[in-house]
């Protein structure tokens, strides 16, 4: 089934002729099919442009083009709807925006292009990404493949959601507070949030300007790696890009840990009261496996994990609301009433307030660079617990408790997560690896020794 391999193994058929584009696109449209209506991750796809992109591909590698070259070739990649795709809608999980369609391709979409991927359809998310459970969509609920009852995850569970169902080889998300990470622990993917200003966000429609990230969700950290490098890198419409050069991710891939140092912040979580016990089970067990991998693993301390939700949130919700006044005063029904109740808060918030939250943000950053001036990684959960079933999120969720995935936000951290582990009711658990700045080819290197390690990358949803 072509629509199961990874990026690697597609590419490797491709190249030695054993597969077509064109047959793994149809694998990924007669997936979508089958089981779409379930889980409801996509919320368009174009099946005729998918296959003229594939019959396109398919003709290039006949005249001689290789992955060596353009290395996502014939890869079918999920868009989340916050992303510009030209000719295609645009609708960031909202109503506001109508029947608007692209004139334009978002930078990375550019990237994805010229390295051979195959654009793949429209997929769920909170409205404007201001969620953590793709319930709030204008257009329904995404469902989580290992279990339907249960949320995928936010604001990118749509993305998440179309890898684990193998609706499409992989796809690109936001993250603002967790939006990549958390799905993709959710739905056992690897998924990473590059360093800020590693990847453009020229074309993504911003939550939070400050805040705000793109990266790639996929089975596995090789994937993430091949992917990250297409998208990685300066880029002038993004005033927040840093010019630095992208190193080869792929290449830093193998090999065990000797000599590397993972620090575990258990003041972020182990005394929390709602840590899941398997959950729990499930990260201690991946230390364990660092360690047979040859890093030292030891404890850290850093600042309570509120103080970095409490920077996160003030300057989340400043941001958002300026972002939507205009248009929340003019067409306050247009939106969600989720969104409407999780912006609004932000009108409340002072110029005092955001300044006192970017002097945290700023101090917080410098602790975390600390940590990991003597630390090769930071090792902590994703979540707190497995994914909750669908309804049981607390409505304002974000703005009652703290989140593990917001550390990285703040500080500006790549941060990548990992499947760990499945509870006893089959459900993925979440490993969560921070690394020092605009260093995402160590942070890839320990999670995909980890998962040639483990045995969680054979496992797939039963749909």
């Amino acid at each position: 089934m072509l629509n199961r391999l990874t990026i690697s193994e597609l590419t490797a058929k491709l190249a030695r002729r054993e597969a077509s584009a064109r047959e793994a696109t149809q694998a990924c449209l007669d997936q979508i099919q089958r089981v779409d209506g379930d889980i409801h991750a996509f919320l368009s796809h174009d099946a005729a442009d998918a296959l003229a992109q594939a019959d396109a591909v398919d003709k290039a590698i006949a005249g001689g083009a290789t992955p060596a070259r353009r290395p996502l070739l014939g890869v079918p990649i999920g868009i989340k709807d916050v992303l510009a795709v030209k000719g295609q809608p645009l609708n960031c999980g909202s109503k506001i925006l109508g029947k608007f369609t692209s004139p334009y391709d978002a930078t990375v979409i550019e990237k994805l292009r010229a390295a051979g991927a195959i654009i793949f359809g429209r997929l769920n998310m909170d409205e404007f990404a201001m969620g953590s459970s793709t319930e709030n969509s204008a257009f329904g609920v995404t469902r989580n493949p290992w279990d339907v009852s249960r949320i995928p995850g936010g604001s990118s569970g749509g993305s998440a959601a179309a890898v684990a169902a193998d609706e499409c080889i992989a796809a690109l998300g936001s993250d603002t507070g967790g939006s990549i990470r958390q799905p993709s622990a959710f739905c056992g993917l690897a998924g990473i949030k590059p360093s800020y200003g590693r990847v453009s966000r020229a074309g993504v429609l911003p939550l939070s300007f400050s805040l705000d990230n793109c990266g790639p969700m996929a089975w596995t950290s090789r994937d993430c790696a091949l992917l990250l490098q297409a998208i990685a890198g300066a880029d002038s419409g993004d005033p927040a890009s840093v010019d630095l050069p992208v190193p080869d991710y792929v290449a830093a891939l193998g090999g065990d840990l000797k000599g590397m140092r993972v620090g575990v912040p258990r003041g972020f979580y182990e005394a929390d009261p709602a840590l899941h016990p398997e959950v729990k089970a499930g990260f201690d067990a991946s230390l364990v496996a660092l360690g047979d991998l040859g890093a030292r693993v030891e404890e850290v301390r850093l600042s309570p994990l509120e103080d970095y939700h409490a920077a996160c949130a003030v300057i989340l919700l400043a941001e958002a609301f300026a972002i939507h006044e205009a248009t929340l005063k003019t067409r306050w029904r247009d939106y969600g009433a989720y969104f409407r109740r999780r912006v609004m808060p932000g009108a409340l918030i002072t110029a005092s307030d955001y300044v006192q939250a970017t002097r945290l943000r700023r101090s917080l950053a410098l602790e975390m660079d600390a940590a990991l001036g003597t630390h090769t990684v930071l090792a902590f959960p994703t979540s707190l617990i497995p994914p909750p079933k669908i309804e049981e999120v607390p409505g304002l969720a974000f703005l009652e408790r703290a989140s593990l995935t917001t550390p990285a936000n703040v500080s500006g951290h790549p941060a990548l997560s990992v499947c760990c582990g499945f509870t006893a009711a089959g459900l993925p658990i979440g490993l969560q690896l921070v690394g020092r700045r605009f260093d995402e080819a160590t942070l890839l290197k320990v999670g995909d020794a980890y998962e040639r390690a483990t045995p969680w990358r054979q496992r797939r949803p039963k749909l």
